[in-house]
């Protein structure tokens, strides 16, 4: 709006106050740039009718101005902070308060009448038609300069960074109009401004509201009441002192003593006319005894001469020791020294959302290749390596930079229409444009001084789809670094966003960066095509990464961690920050508060990738409104200014701010206060900066370089460091989301006055905070730098569970929420690795607190957290058992940390498959440090606390061993042997090879259901197999004598107290039986041919084979027989369930019979040279029971070979976890055959995962070759459950056979004996499983022990 037009406004209408006056106010109160005009007009009334103005008349510049004089509602009483409410509403009576005319276009402003119990109407009325008019507008109350937002809105109105509120019009005719209604009786006034977004307008307006014809000034509340009042609203707000600084900014120095005080006087008055009476008040709040006391107190001040005000300072300021003040602080929650923590509940921190399961590379159906892409393709395939590579949406075109010998080749491409001309010159670094040599210039090219002209050619083919422009430029090696061009077209110039193109010659780019498997591709794909554009500042990357948001959380988790990835190149500063573009501030905080509010609503509406959310979070930085980011350009001139220190190393800082600031500014303003804080010490300037990443080099490759180091004299020393701590303050707010004096700044509100230029910023505090938690927050600073971190990292936990419900539900506040917590989590980090000092000389139960600190932290920042809540509860557990000096708490302690160890793993196998092959095909794409690649996800692991965790377990591991007397290793098989040693990832990856001489196996992974290589003398391995898992019992196995499992046998043999299962046999020769039956022909020819390719060692035929076996149909008389017998035995017939059902049953069998032809058993045959085709495979049909607990005995023990003991292990659920190939040990121990009553546990579980199952049936495998001798067969098999398991994370803190010491007695005892009394059945050891249900042992199957 131009100054004439201001000028003709201010001249025609009234103002509230003088132009530059209002100007500064609104500017405050409505974040409007201060080139805006106003208008104002005030209206008031009498008690039964609106008054009329009493006008009186000054002279402002040039023009008229009128300045009304409403009297006084409340006579000197102001009205304090609150929350009005405002919505549409439907048309009644109104009286108009201001009509205005501005450049031709008429704006009316209506109000009805308050009456009692009714609401203010406020209505406007435009004649200006428009689909993007807006009225951004707030209310006026008491001497609150700030603009009040009212709660009570119209719909669709939107809250403008929390100063404001944005409600579009409604069009109406050949105008727009729109409709508030004021709820409460306390607004004055209502400040609002015109803004049509489409042209960039603003028009300013100033109105008073008529108020309600009863007035409550005609009240009055007792003094001491407003007393009591007055110090609860101080309580509520959590006891906040004010500075000198903030009543000193005030128009006096009581002004905010004042506010509070009479915020306490309107709250009574409202009561009051809501029709409480006086002493229904005055019993409220002195119902208990020491308010009483306290006013007896206050009175005695009056009458001793001290004034009304000072009392009023007293109080608000803490100072006055009574019992007001002395009360609310024994409610205190914790003491100064220590906090004490909320009893809860750990399961409500379970986090459990289902995420589909990764599968490959994500991506949408790939479009077709362009006539450029075609084109660049095949220049790629002449055999020269591509060093750059650059796609631009100008049409298409596509920029290739190929490197033969001793020269580098420049192809550019177009499906341009038009005939294009280059308009280009090279450069030694960026920014210069010098003239080509004529030897490089292309023919028909002009020269033009600083730069040269060539005409692409035009090139059709019958592979292209369209016709494409080239040119192809050569320059010899030298020291030219890359390409500055231009497009002209006829007479139009042709750019890049405003900007040159600029392609580099060196090694950018890498043509094969893989297939993407394991990523979302395409999303990936488009981020490095647009890599160059987000190079030149940090407000385009963080544009273009609200750009992809949507595409990326549709995508789900490899979606989201790809702009991770993204994200965190960016942040370690793998990625360009900034280059050849300057942006203001607060543009990139801007772009910054976009990007946040996107992660912030997809944190709530995708609550299942909370955590890859997070870890976004972490990399970018808070961004704020935009006064906040305005205020890193304005404040380094004022500390400039004031300091006297406008040249040299800090104007250069001061260029740099205001073309392109960054998180980097952050740490060079801490070097500056580190240098000064050492009197000076330049190399303390460095140290800070180089051990945050920046170097010389950094600095000098700035778009404006820093070249200088800080010189400053000693007389500057306070003043900088003054004013460079409040800087550090608005740095952070923007780059530092996550630092924790910024986050809870920003939590608990803050306030940073103007001062000349400069604008200044008021956060409010976030609304719904827990009652204590400003006191809490303020415990936490109080003690960041405690040597002793015990009590400072609860109070940090105690916070962190204080703030999560807010965390679940949305909010306009969640992300300073989420960076308050994201800075809460990297404070606990930071604390416990500071303390590793202190727990060297720690006792074993305090390592297990501080452990159990760590998990808590790491608990509430993970989505899948499960197994590791089980893993803190289990750690309580276990110190309670230590502190009650428990026998066997060590031996409780190790499982427990084995267990956390596992959810460790895990996690990090986690990281590593969502996030490492984005990094490697991302980074590949945009060039970035192959050791940064490799590194990417460790490091993304270190930085987090399961690094901390992991560093805390290690240190205890040794500890626990010692007390519980384990030593270093479990021995599964004690053999002494001599061998060559080989290291491999996988026991799994070389079950199939043949070692030529003795080898010793290191392998970093065993399962559990592995075959040992031939060769082989010892495995040692990191990993847990279970001591009677199959290759534990393969280990042990030299030969193999005969094998029963005629489970039948067992019936009526053994004592009455063990239970066999029903069960029904498909004996040997069934098998082959159905695959001859005619419905089978086609399968039976089919794995004939399989069979022969398998004979000539094609491995792949294995999978084949057991496809096909798969395909068999069931003979009808087999199906009539099964189900005659399963029906004789009482056992359930599938069938009767439905036909689906049985196929379930039949699917079943099938897949025992094609086990044969698995991978482990297979290569088992060959290493002993057994023919595999004389193999046969029975099918053990049996009854699932549904156990609570399943057991493997060895009824001589495997690790002693003593006869007269019996060793155990038991599991949760079904047997599966122990047989198995699932992590983690079982409960094991021993008993004395003599002593079956004395069970001594040997070690307790560390099984994350149980199964349960419905009741059901399981097809077991039982092949011939489990009874050959020199074969050891058993295990190679599968056995199959009709229906799916269900796998349950285990809580052993609440299994009785864990903490209850009876019941585990009857338990293992009753094991014991079961396979004592199986082991003289058979006179012979034995190999027994079983399962317990409801107390009873039933043993499912035996067979000798090897």
């Amino acid at each position: 709006m131009s100054n004439s037009v201001g000028q003709n406004l201010m001249q025609q209408h009234f103002l509230g106050a003088t132009v530059s006056e209002r100007q500064s106010k609104l500017k405050n109160s409505s974040g409007v740039p201060k080139s805006s005009f106003c208008a104002s007009a005030s209206l008031n009334k009498s008690s039964t009718q609106l008054r009329k103005f009493q006008i009186s008349t000054k002279f402002y510049g040039t023009g008229l101005i009128t300045k009304r004089k409403p009297k006084l509602a409340m006579g000197s009483h102001r009205a304090l902070t609150f929350s009005p409410r405002a919505m549409l509403a439907a048309d009644t009576a109104s009286q108009r308060l201001a009509r205005f005319n501005v450049d031709g276009i008429e704006l009316q402003v209506d109000a009805s009448a308050p009456t009692s119990g009714s609401l203010t109407q406020v209505n406007f009325s435009i004649m200006y038609h428009s689909d993007s008019l807006l009225l951004h507008w707030g209310v006026k109350c008491g001497g609150n300069e700030n603009w009040v937002l009212p709660s009570r809105q119209p719909e669709g109105t939107i809250n403008y960074k929390n100063r404001a509120l944005r409600t579009q019009f409604v069009k109406s005719g050949s105008g727009s109009h729109l409709k508030l209604e004021i709820e409460d009786p306390r607004t004055q006034a209502m400040e609002f401004l015109i803004f049509d977004e489409a042209r960039n307008r603003w028009q300013n307006f100033h109105v008073k509201l008529p108020q309600k014809e009863t007035m409550i000034s005609d009240i009055s509340v007792p003094e001491d009441l407003v007393q009591i009042q007055a110090y609860l609203r101080w309580e509520r707000k959590g006891r906040q002192m004010y500075s000198p600084e903030k009543e000193k900014a005030s128009s006096n120095n009581s002004l905010l003593l004042q506010e509070e005080y009479e915020a306490a006087r309107v709250e009574l008055l409202e009561e009051i006319a809501g029709g409480a009476s006086v002493d229904h008040i005055r019993s409220k709040l002195t119902k208990k005894r020491e308010f009483e006391e306290a006013r007896k107190e206050l009175q005695s001040e009056l009458e001793r001469g001290v004034s009304l005000d000072e009392i009023r300072k007293k109080i608000t300021k803490g100072e006055i020791e009574n019992k007001v003040s002395k009360q609310p602080q024994n409610q205190r929650h914790f003491s100064a020294e220590r906090i004490q923590r909320k009893q809860r509940d750990l399961m409500v921190l379970l986090n459990k959302h289902p995420v589909k399961s990764v599968a490959g590379s994500i991506s949408v159906e790939p479009k077709p290749p362009t006539a450029v892409e075609n084109f660049a393709k095949k220049l790629e395939m002449d055999g020269s390596a591509v060093m750059n590579k650059k796609i631009y949406k100008f049409g298409d075109m596509e920029v290739l930079v190929t490197k033969p010998a001793g020269k580098t080749k420049i192809h550019i491409a177009s499906d341009f229409q038009e005939p294009l001309t280059l308009h280009w010159a090279l450069s030694e670094k960026v920014g210069e444009w010098h003239p080509p040599p004529r030897t490089v210039l292309p023919p028909c090219s002009v020269s033009l001084g600083g730069a040269a002209e060539s005409k692409f050619s035009t090139i059709s083919s019958d592979d292209l789809p369209k016709q494409v422009q080239c040119i192809e430029l050569e320059i010899e090696d030298g020291n030219f670094k890359g390409l500055p061009f231009v497009l002209l077209s006829g007479e139009k110039w042709i750019k890049n966003n405003g900007s040159d193109f600029y392609v580099e010659f060196s090694q950018k780019f890498k043509q094969d960066a893989g297939d993407g498997k394991g990523t979302s591709k395409f999303l990936l794909d488009r981020i490095s095509e647009l890599e160059s554009e987000a190079q030149k500042s940090f407000m385009h990357r963080f544009n273009i990464a609200s750009d992809f948001m949507d595409q990326a959380k549709d995508t789900g988790e490899l979606g989201l961690a790809g702009i991770l990835v993204w994200m965190r190149f960016m942040a370690t500063r793998q990625l360009i920050w900034n280059k050849n573009y300057n942006v203001k501030p607060r543009e990139i905080s801007k772009a910054q508060d976009r990007l946040t509010d996107l992660l912030q609503s997809t944190y709530i509406s995708h609550p299942q990738y909370r955590e890859l959310l997070r870890m976004i979070m972490s990399t970018v930085g808070r961004g704020g409104e935009g006064d906040v980011g305005q205020r890193i350009r304005d404040e380094i001139l004022v500390i400039q200014r004031n300091n006297r220190c406008e040249g040299g190393m800090m104007e250069e800082w001061h260029q740099k701010l205001h073309n392109n600031t960054s998180p980097d500014d952050v740490i060079i303003c801490q070097a500056l206060m580190d240098y000064i804080k050492s009197d000076f010490d330049i190399s303390v300037y460095w140290k800070t900066l180089n051990e945050n990443g920046i170097t010389k080099e950094r600095l000098l490759s700035y778009d404006r370089a820093i070249h200088s180091e800080p010189s400053f004299t000693r007389d500057q020393k306070d003043g900088l460091l003054r004013d460079l701590g409040d800087y550090m303050r608005t740095l952070k707010a923007v780059h530092s989301g996550a630092d924790l004096e910024s986050a809870i700044s920003n939590c608990m509100g803050y306030q940073a006055e103007g001062k000349g230029f400069m604008v200044g910023v008021q956060i409010n505090p976030v609304p719904g905070l827990p009652s204590g938690f400003p006191e809490l927050l303020r415990f936490i600073l109080g003690h960041v730098e405690d040597r002793n971190v015990e009590a400072f990292v609860e109070s940090l936990l105690e916070a962190r569970q204080e703030l999560r419900p807010l965390l679940l539900k949305s909010c306009d506040r969640l992300k300073d929420l989420l960076f308050l917590d994201l800075a809460l989590d990297s404070a606990v980090r930071t604390a416990i690795e500071r303390s590793y000092d202190e727990l060297n000389n720690a006792g074993p139960d305090k390592i297990m607190y501080f452990t159990t600190l760590v998990l808590e932290n790491l608990a509430l920042s993970s989505d899948d957290n499960e197994d590791l809540i089980y893993c803190l509860k289990g750690w309580q557990h276990a110190i309670s058992m230590c502190r009650s000096q428990s026998g066997h708490w060590a031996l409780y302690a190790k499982s427990v940390l084995d267990r956390t160890r596992l959810a460790l793993t895990s996690k990090a196998e986690w990281y590593q498959r969502i996030l490492q092959p984005s990094a490697e095909y991302l980074g590949t794409l945009l060039g970035v440090d192959q050791w940064a690649i490799n590194i990417f996800t460790e490091e993304i692991i270190r930085a987090g606390s399961a690094a901390t965790l992991s560093s805390l377990i290690n240190r205890l591991d040794p500890v626990l061993r010692k007390t519980a007397n384990l030593g270093s290793w479990q021995v599964i098989s004690p053999v002494e042997v001599v061998g060559y040693v080989d290291v491999v990832e996988e026991l799994l990856a070389v079950q199939d090879k043949s070692y030529e001489r003795p080898t010793i196996l290191v392998a970093k992974r065993v399962k559990g259901e592995e075959e040992i290589p031939d060769g082989t003398v010892a495995v040692l391995t990191p990993d847990m197999p279970d001591v009677l898992s199959h290759v534990s019992v393969r280990a042990r196995n030299c030969k193999v004598g005969a094998k029963s499992r005629n489970i039948s046998y067992l019936k009526g043999k053994v004592p009455s107290w063990i239970g066999i299962p029903t069960s029904v046999a498909l004996p040997f020769g069934v098998f082959e039986k159905v695959l001859a039956d005619k419905l089978n022909q086609g399968v039976l020819e089919k794995l004939q041919i399989l069979k022969k390719k398998l004979g000539e060692e094609d491995f792949d035929a294995l999978g084949e084979i057991r496809k096909t076996v798969l395909q068999l149909a069931p003979p009808p008389e087999l199906v009539r027989e099964l189900k005659t017998k399963m029906h004789s035995s009482g056992m359930p017939w599938p069938g009767d369930e439905g036909e689906q059902r049985w196929e379930q049953a039949w699917t079943a069998i099938k897949k025992v019979w094609a086990s044969k032809w698995n991978e482990r058993a297979y290569f088992s045959t060959r290493k002993v040279k057994l023919d595999h085709d004389y193999l046969c495979m029975a099918v053990l049909v049996q009854e699932i029971i549904n156990a609570d607990y399943a057991f493997v005995i060895h009824t001589t023990n495997p690790s002693s070979g003593d006869s007269s003991e019996i060793y155990a292990e038991v599991v949760k659920g079904l047997g599966e976890t122990l047989v198995g190939a699932y992590p983690g040990r079982a409960l094991s121990f021993v008993c004395k055959k003599n002593n079956l009553n004395s069970p001594q546990v040997l070690g307790y579980p560390s099984k994350p995962i149980a199964l349960f199952i419905r009741r059901s049936v399981i097809f077991r495998s039982d092949s011939n070759g489990e009874d050959l001798e020199g074969y050891a067969g058993a295990g190679l098999y599968d056995s199959v459950p009709m229906d799916e398991e269900e796998k349950v994370v285990v809580d052993y803190s609440t299994d009785r056979l864990i903490n209850d010491g009876k019941f585990q007695q009857s338990i293992l005892s009753s094991i014991a004996g079961a396979g004592n009394a199986i082991e003289k059945l058979y006179g012979s050891p034995q190999d027994i499983e079983g399962v317990i249900r409801d107390g009873k042992v039933y043993v499912v199957q035996t067979r000798p022990q090897m």
